[in-house]
């Protein structure tokens, strides 16, 4: 598994965002990793992602499963064109769509796993597979439509 977070690449435009960017003081700050055809991720909720007592609340989840999609979107197109993470053109990545299905209550109390996988890759757009799990229990899967941002998104 590679060492270094697919978000480690993320270059200062776009690392803002609430669920995965560095420089977001009061986000997430969640970390993905490429682990050869798959990403995984870690997230320990804090006491305050309560939805009631003792369990996340379902909007942090779906932050996760949005952000981690978008990571793996990224990673995917990398390895599709034979390129380094992070090398230029930079590929960069948002949601086009998310679905998110809830299957079990998540404890608030438990570190929360997340893996990616890709169903489908074009050149312009990414389809990841996530599920959820705390100690191996799936609590939610979720698809993201993953579209690339033109180069000249920021401009």
């Amino acid at each position: 598994m590679e060492k270094k977070a697919i978000q480690d690449y993320y270059t200062e435009d776009f690392a803002h965002c609430y669920g995965c960017g560095k420089l977001n003081e009061g986000g997430l700050k969640l970390k993905s990793y490429w682990d050869g055809n798959e990403s995984i991720a870690r997230f320990r909720p804090k006491w305050y992602h309560i939805a009631f007592p003792g369990y996340v609340y379902g909007g942090l989840i779906a932050s996760l499963i949005d952000c981690h999609g978008t990571g793996t979107a990224a990673a995917a197109a990398y390895k599709l064109v034979g390129r380094e993470m992070g090398s230029e053109p930079l590929l960069r990545y948002v949601t086009a769509s998310i679905r998110v299905d809830f299957k079990k209550p998540t404890p608030i109390d438990q570190e929360l796993f997340l893996v990616g996988s890709v169903k489908k890759i074009t050149e312009k757009k990414v389809i990841v597979s996530i599920e959820l799990t705390v100690n191996g229990v799936l609590c939610a899967q979720g698809e993201v439509v993953a579209v690339k941002i033109p180069d000249n998104f920021l401009s």
